[in-house]
């Protein structure tokens, strides 16, 4: 597949994984193998605090790039602490920014969202926003510096699919004059994957729908190739709906109309 840039970063797989959820470390292994990702997610939280099923997940991800996520943070200032933080256990300049205060939804906060990654850009951060689909504050968060804007597609974890799909089909539009567009958040199926990566949008991030899977690696693999299928899709360009059907054989000799 075709590279693209996480600003001073350059990648191969346009599917990153997160590392919640799995059953244990030894399935999440197989999954991230499966799907060949290059990056996985890291809630700096969880490590700092050694929550149950957590404890040893740095080790368990040896080998793999971690992007740490500042989840849990509900302001901007919590966010810059976690990142910190996350930047000291992983070696990792770059950090997965989350604000998100409200409990029920798991909705991002805009306001704290952009007040944080300005902080962060300042101590050097290479920051990957998670919001909500909404275009002016992806062209904010973009004239600000960061590497990409994530917007989702659905609330965390609901497996509803593409709900955001009229509101994604602005960050295509507008893409000449965005970072890396990654879908985050709400993707059930491999086919939403391969949805949004049919828009030209640049990558997803999955975590959820993998890891409660019956089988996560065996999801891992499909959620590989929709987004591969996707990605080619796009590049190849696909055809323009018509209003009405087009005959795919030659109608030369064919009578027209109705049988009389």
């Amino acid at each position: 597949m075709d590279a693209w840039q996480v600003g001073p970063i350059t990648l191969t797989s346009r599917l990153i994984l997160g590392s919640g959820k799995f059953q244990d470390f030894a399935v999440m292994r197989e999954a991230i193998e499966a799907a060949r990702a290059e990056v996985v997610t890291v809630s700096v939280r969880r490590v700092e605090v050694g929550a149950p099923g957590h404890v040893g997940l740095l080790e368990a991800l040896e080998g793999v790039r971690l992007l740490p996520n500042t989840a849990g943070a509900r302001t901007a200032e919590e966010a810059v602490r976690l990142a910190r933080l996350g930047r000291l256990l992983t070696g990792e300049n770059w950090v997965k920014l989350e604000v998100i205060p409200d409990p029920a939804y798991l909705l991002p906060d805009p306001l704290e969202t952009l007040k944080a990654a300005e902080m962060l850009l300042q101590e050097g951060f290479v920051v990957l926003p998670y919001m909500g689909p909404d275009l002016v504050l992806a062209k904010r968060l973009a004239a600000l510096g960061t590497a990409t804007v994530m917007p989702l597609a659905a609330p965390i974890g609901s497996g509803w699919g593409v709900k955001t799909r009229a509101l994604l089909e602005l960050f295509a539009r507008e893409r000449p004059g965005l970072p890396p567009v990654v879908v985050d958040a709400g993707l059930g199926l491999p086919s939403h994957a391969a949805e949004v990566m049919e828009l030209g949008l640049d990558a997803v991030l999955v975590n959820t729908a993998i890891a409660e899977a019956k089988d996560p690696p065996a999801m891992a693999e499909a959620f590989r190739l929709a987004v591969e299928a996707g990605r080619k899709a796009y590049l190849a360009g696909p055809m323009r709906p018509r209003e009405g059907a087009s005959p795919s054989s030659p109608t030369e000799g064919v009578p027209l109309g109705r049988p009389g």
